[in-house]
């Protein structure tokens, strides 16, 4: 499912975001809307890849809908208090992108083996369809779970780890399987401090 903007025609680069635990603080199921609240300084991040013309793209799991916990349309209506959020900051997201799926989900209409629930590559590859400006050469993939670390490996994008949500649980994972993400950050604000360093090297 897709909540999109009109990019514009130009090539950019572009990070996709995970929400739960990267950009809004990770609650576990977040049944009534007015709960979700941002990381501090998530917004002002967000603004900071505004500013320096990079996209900015929710790409998220949300299988709450498919197990019943509410309608899919309370995901969407999260998704309204999250880019309101963002907006009083002066920030927004170029995209939402999120999957309501789940192979063993309650609900029958949501219930099915997807191409878009992470790790599975579908909604990255939707979102390079639908916005052909985007730039798969300097791609990036921030989150805090293992899910975000396969998306990144599946579609061969630089990953950013962030310390927040499951962060450092899963960077624990990692270093028993004698693996190492890309990069590590504490939060969001530190992974673009990361990305933006890292594209101004490389365009220089």
């Amino acid at each position: 499912m897709s909540e999109a903007n009109n990019l514009g025609n130009h090539k950019k680069p572009v990070v996709f975001l995970d929400r739960d635990g990267t950009v809004n603080v990770e609650i576990g199921y977040i049944h009534n809307v007015n709960d979700l609240v941002l990381i501090p300084g998530a917004a002002q991040s967000i603004k900071r890849l505004n500013e320096a013309s990079i996209a900015a793209i929710l790409i998220t799991n949300q299988s709450g809908a498919a197990r019943n916990y509410y309608p899919e349309s309370h995901i969407q209506d999260l998704h309204k208090r999250l880019k309101h959020l963002l907006a009083e900051q002066g920030a927004f997201l170029d995209a939402i992108y999120y999957c309501p799926h789940l192979p063993d989900g309650s609900n029958p209409d949501l219930t099915k083996i997807c191409s878009c629930r992470k790790p599975a590559p579908g909604l990255i590859e939707l979102a390079y369809e639908q916005n052909p400006q985007l730039n798969k050469e300097q791609s990036f993939m921030v989150g805090d779970k293992e899910a975000d670390v396969g998306l990144a490996a599946n579609c061969k994008m630089h990953f950013v780890l962030v310390k927040t949500g499951y962060g450092k649980e899963t960077l624990k994972t990692l270093k028993k399987q004698n693996s190492e993400p890309d990069l590590v950050a504490s939060d969001i604000n530190q992974a673009v401090d990361l990305i933006l360093k890292k594209l101004s090297a490389a365009a220089s």
